[in-house]
């Protein structure tokens, strides 16, 4: 298997190669910086580019079997301009699976119907920027046909692998308050090969 990975060098999506190259799996990650890159995920196979340049992306994608996207919004609209680039290059590839980080705010507010989390009173995050962003990635794969997974952390601090990981299908499971990076990485890459959430939104915390 060769797995095509954007936002390798960031906190999740390291974590991520990391995983996938110890189970032998080939990772091809798009990177700005190639120095940054060795340092943090030596081993992959890089392109030097952006995620907002549509020949970086069908470089990134080319002769591989499958999509993960760890990247962030970082306050800018990075995710909505490189999501339709990916999905356009996943096609034309005739790749269908993709899996991505989002944010538990896109997931089904559990107590006000009809809104996400972020939306609601179960949020207490006041800035949704970041929310509306990974809610038009959420929109644009629901349209895409593909088999897409979104991974819905919460409050997501650095550290090591727990286990006990909790998920819901498009629901926050009751009283979660975090997950580490580390369980994050490694729910979304057992995802990647057991599609137990296909074409949804998944919850998880401790």
């Amino acid at each position: 298997m060769k797995l095509a990975l954007f936002g390798g060098t960031g906190r999740v999506g390291s974590e991520i190669v990391r995983l996938a190259l110890d189970d032998e799996v080939e990772v091809k990650a798009l990177v700005r910086d190639e120095k940054r890159a060795m340092e943090i995920i030596p081993g992959a196979e890089f392109v030097i580019g952006d995620a907002k340049n549509e020949e970086d992306v069908k470089k990134t994608i080319a002769n591989c079997d499958a999509v993960i996207s760890a990247l962030n919004t970082d306050k800018t609209d990075t995710l909505t301009k490189s999501v339709p680039l990916i999905i356009k290059a996943m096609k034309e590839e005739e790749i269908k699976r993709i899996v991505t980080i989002g944010t538990a705010g896109i997931l089904n507010s559990r107590f006000e119907k009809e809104k996400y989390r972020y939306q609601s009173n179960e949020s207490k995050r006041k800035k949704t920027f970041a929310a509306e962003e990974h809610v038009k990635v959420y929109e644009a794969l629901q349209e895409s046909k593909l088999d897409w997974t979104i991974i819905c952390p919460t409050y997501l601090p650095d550290g090591e692998r727990y286990g006990n990981i909790r998920s819901e299908r498009d629901l926050l499971p009751e009283d979660g308050k975090k997950i580490t990076v580390a369980d994050t990485a490694l729910f979304a890459y057992q995802e990647l090969h057991n599609n137990a959430f296909l074409y949804h939104r998944v919850g998880i915390c401790y």
